[in-house]
């Protein structure tokens, strides 16, 4: 290492984050025990070959990478090849990902209707006829179970078909001229499983190296993860309910050392579910172990789905996982699949926390293993309570440290939440009210805030400082996944933060809402940011831009509406920001993705694609700048919206759909 990379080295601060619980933790750890935040800077400086993207490991003969001394590849390819078959590599293993989750709810309903599934059944009715509507399949004279049937076997259909038909969940929750577009640059999915397999095939070592036919592919795959994704939320809420407004609190202080701490980690709700409400059944078990009861806590987006659904209050989010152990009150990690750190077992392994792995293609060594099915989906939640109930027998007293740290939270806006709190407003069309405050200039737009954590900036602080800096410029906010978790465990899911930060028409438009909702709400207020769900619900955030756009009268490339991933780190958020700017909406990334090594391919992303499909990416790192882009991208698109209202009034006519 030359003296340069080692001074950079020593410059890296491992206390990456501003959450005080978190900071607390470290400081009293003293770098005792590894976590994320030390194997950071022990990586540091990280291969800038890999950073750009013109490290191709495709073949055998590699790794290739493009420099001055050699522009291509062993085989021939070029830097924008290279760096384009990566892309969506990695657009697809996001795709992968949010597959294995959706396939998991799609057998779940086939082992329903095998009778092997008995702990599973309907619970929202409403959410079911409202899936079979909008697939146009008809209610008459069908039962309920029917009805489930013909849903499903719309989804395996989805899944699996090899026509060119389009997915019936792309062709119903988008606008015509969006499934237009995609008809017409090819980049319609025949199914989920097919897309992935054509991803694959296209970028072994010598079959595609056109850049743009590449990325038209990676596209499509992105759309086919738009589909999975919109699939697993719908049998999601027909089988555990549609989320509604619940109360909770976040961040580390919700651990409670007299309870059997049990903590909620991955991405699949199948089996978190059926824990939380077991757990509210054995407490008699507990109590006699010692404790006052069972509590279970949520990380990362398996704690989203229970959160919204339960109350489940938040742990925290991705990048802190470890340090909730290391409270030496977590009893057991309860862990399914993604984004879930290998490093939590060394950790767990100080403070007798048992972490309890589920599926059969998510193992962690050393770990318990119970092996989840659905047939046995009680008893097999039942068997973890009691592991974390030993595990509560065994703690450590002395090794006991909670950092006091708590916020309140509102949690629990599903689309159809939104719709009812809207409607209140607006009655005969929920969202005008919206539409109507966006054009009378009363807020900026709406952004959503998605995607993971990062240690390639400050953990927790770009969605905080973008949050507060949209809400005084009165942007209206929803969010998923682990940006949702920051906003809640910083404090900026709750009415008082509306009050500390919103701008004058942001804090006018909640307030008619909390007004419109006294009696719904029960004395409760409306929070800063709406929570929507998990990673997986990013669909629900698209069926509010595209209401917003059915509202209007126009295709969702016209639309205020921003995606922001100020911390991404995973496949997902490539795919799923790849799919909000095929679906039309500019897209804010706060950490560079790998493809800055090809003018070509980066080109694409930042321009071109706004010309093919409206949407388009704003790489930006700074915080404030990132502020400025956001609002800059809202701003174009109301002004635009507003030039065209005007023109079609002076003239008569009807509202142009271009962008």
């Amino acid at each position: 290492m030359s003296a340069e990379e080692k001074e950079k080295k020593k410059k890296v601060d491992p206390r990456r984050t501003i959450d005080p619980a978190a900071l607390e933790v470290m400081d009293k750890n003293d770098g005792q025990i590894e976590t994320a935040y030390d194997r950071y800077v022990k990586m540091q400086p990280q291969c800038n070959f890999g950073r750009t993207g013109v490290c191709c490991r495709i073949c055998l003969q590699g790794p290739c990478r493009i420099t001055k001394k050699s522009s291509k590849g062993i085989c021939g390819a070029h830097g924008y090849s290279i760096v384009a078959r990566n892309l969506i590599r990695a657009i697809c293993g996001g795709t992968g990902a949010h597959a294995d989750h959706s396939r998991h709810m799609i057998y779940t309903l086939t082992e329903m209707f095998a009778g092997k599934a008995g702990d599973y059944q309907i619970e929202d009715f409403d959410k079911l006829y409202r899936v079979a509507d909008r697939l146009g399949i008809s209610r008459e004279g069908k039962s309920d179970e029917d009805l489930l049937k013909e849903v499903y076997n719309c989804a395996v259909s989805d899944f699996t078909k090899l026509d060119d038909e389009p997915c019936k969940w792309l062709e119903t929750t988008v606008v015509p001229e969006r499934l237009k577009k995609f008809q017409e640059c090819n980049v319609s999915p025949r199914s989920v499983h097919t897309t992935i397999s054509e991803v694959m095939g296209q970028t072994h070592m010598g079959v595609d190296s056109d850049p743009v036919n590449l990325i038209f592919q990676g596209l499509k795959s992105s759309l086919a993860d738009y589909v999975c994704m919109h699939i697993a939320t719908d049998i999601s809420d027909i089988l555990f309910g549609t989320p509604k407004p619940v109360y909770t609190e976040a961040n580390m202080g919700v651990i409670d050392p007299e309870m059997v701490n049990i903590a909620l980690h991955g991405h699949n709700p199948l089996l978190s579910e059926m824990i939380v409400r077991v757990s509210r059944e054995m407490t008699d078990e507990a109590k006699e172990a010692g404790a006052k009861g069972i509590k279970c806590m949520g990380i990362c987006c398996t704690g989203n789905e229970v959160l919204m659904r339960q109350g489940v209050p938040v742990l925290t989010n991705f990048l802190s996982q470890e340090l909730p152990i290391m409270t030496g009150a977590i009893d057991a990690m309860v862990v399914d699949v993604q984004c879930i750190m290998p490093g939590v077992q060394a950790v767990s392994e100080c403070f007798n926390t048992r972490i309890i792995t589920t599926m059969s293609h998510s193992k962690i060594p050393s770990a318990y293993h119970v092996d989840f099915d659905e047939e046995h989906a009680m008893e097999k939640a039942k068997e973890v309570v009691r592991i974390a109930i030993e595990g509560y027998k065994e703690r450590d007293e002395s090794k006991i440290d909670i950092p006091d740290h708590t916020h309140n939270v509102t949690a629990g806006f599903s689309f159809e939440a939104m719709e009812d709190l809207l409607g209140a407003v607006s009655p005969d069309a929920p969202i005008k009210a919206v539409t109507d405050a966006v054009d009378s200039g009363q807020l900026r737009g709406v952004v959503l805030f998605a995607g993971c954590n990062n240690l390639r900036v400050m953990h927790d602080q770009s969605h905080s400082h973008l949050i507060k800096e949209l809400a005084k410029n009165n942007v209206l906010m929803v969010a998923t996944g682990c940006a949702a978790g920051t906003a809640a465990k910083m404090g900026l899911m709750n009415a008082g933060a509306v009050e500390e930060y919103a701008g004058d028409g942001l804090k006018a438009f909640i307030n008619q809402l909390n007004e419109a909702n006294a009696d719904k709400l029960n004395g409760n207020k409306l929070p800063l940011v709406f929570h929507m769900g998990s990673c997986v619900d990013n669909s629900r955030a698209y069926d509010f831009t595209n209401a917003l756009a059915v509202q209007w009268g126009v295709d969702t490339p016209k639309v205020p509406f921003v995606a922001s991933a100020p911390e991404a780190m995973s496949e997902k958020a490539v795919s799923i920001g790849s799919w909000c700017v095929t679906l039309g909406i500019p897209t804010h990334v706060g950490v560079v993705p790998e493809v800055t090594g090809s003018e070509l391919v980066n080109g694409v992303a930042l321009q071109i694609a706004q010309d093919v499909y409206g949407g388009y990416f704003i790489w930006e790192e700074d915080i404030e700048k990132s502020v400025e882009k956001v609002l800059a991208a809202l701003d174009e698109r109301s002004w635009k919206l507003r030039v065209h209202q005007q023109t079609a009034e002076k003239y008569e006519t009807t509202l142009t759909k271009t962008w």
